[in-house]
């Protein structure tokens, strides 16, 4: 009866609503009075993301012209793809380019089995006590700022003064200039980025692990499988899926690297290859007032973290494990 009265009202005013229609309107205005508040409360999340994520990228207009202070964004005159022309032709552009790409996929490759391994290990822990400690000691330096690292580094690694060079000397051997030898310089800046990031991915790992079903566990016990056979076909198998997701985010920052950390831990003996993008925009750029042509170089830096992240899921789609 309910249903032939709102067809037949709704028909009084031009418009057929079939039964089928009618029911599917109840159905959206129950799930809308259900969720109303989840959505109020995610407006806040909408207008932060429209403010300050999607509005800021109509700055890139800059790009495409001659930027100046007085003129303004609207009233700088255009200057097409002189900016990019000029960026490409820059004998330095390339360098840089290697640079970035050289660190970031050393960083991935080098740094993505750690948390995994840490993850793996933390699990197999059975003292809880034991195993939240070192959990928690693992995840502090995530909340160090980089300015801190390259302090801590500092007061370990430097030429004069460093812990570990005072160290090398006690025991009869000379002072190692560690952040002035690009091998060195490389391998505290990847073992920084372990030591700072590996503990909050093992968190996400820790996760995943807990959600795959214990009975998997007990039945490789009963068919007599020992831990290693455990991990090795029960927990790297389950957690799969977050690797993959953990490493298609992780493409999206391959043309980054991070200024921070890049720039807190450079010097100029070592520039031939901490000098990246991300360093190159805040010197030409902040400090040297060539606003459109860094801005044409984060842009180009946008493309091709996007394309990064594009090729990676393409590729995870091929063992259905993709993140869309």
């Amino acid at each position: 009866m309910e249903t032939n009265h709102l067809a037949n009202a709704a028909s009084t005013h031009g418009e057929t609503v079939t039964p089928a229609k009618s029911m599917r309107r109840r159905t959206y205005a129950r799930r809308w009075k259900q969720n109303r508040q989840l959505v109020y409360m995610f407006i806040p999340v909408i207008i932060f993301f429209i403010v300050f994520r999607y509005l800021p990228m109509l700055g890139n207009v800059i790009a495409f012209k001659q930027y100046n202070l007085m003129q303004g964004v609207w009233g700088s005159p255009w200057a097409g793809l002189d900016n990019f022309r000029m960026m490409l032709d820059n004998p330095q552009t390339l360098q840089i380019i290697r640079n970035t790409l050289f660190l970031s996929f050393f960083n991935i490759i080098i740094g993505f089995p750690f948390p995994i391994l840490i993850a793996v290990m933390l699990n197999e822990v059975r003292t809880v006590w034991f195993k939240k400690s070192i959990q928690t000691l693992i995840y502090l330096p995530h909340f160090f700022s980089w300015v801190i690292v390259g302090g801590i580094v500092v007061t370990l690694f430097g030429s004069q003064g460093g812990v570990v060079n005072k160290l090398i000397e006690l025991l009869g051997g000379t002072s190692v200039p560690f952040l002035y030898q690009v091998s060195t310089w490389l391998g505290i800046f990847f073992g920084s980025a372990i030591w700072k990031d590996a503990g909050f991915a093992a968190i996400i790992y820790l996760a995943a692990i807990g959600s795959i079903d214990p009975s998997l566990y007990e039945a490789a016990s009963m068919d007599g499988a020992n831990k290693m056979k455990q991990i090795r076909y029960i927990t790297l198998p389950g957690i799969i899926p977050i690797m993959i997701l953990m490493l298609i985010l992780s493409m999206g920052k391959v043309m980054e690297v991070g200024f921070d950390h890049v720039y807190n831990l450079q010097n100029a003996v070592v520039s031939n290859v901490s000098n990246v993008i991300s360093t190159y925009i805040f010197t030409i750029g902040i400090q040297g007032g060539m606003y459109s042509l860094t801005t044409a170089m984060g842009l180009f830096e946008a493309l091709i973290g996007l394309i990064l992240v594009v090729s990676a899921n393409r590729i995870a789609q091929k063992f259905n494990q993709s993140l869309w």
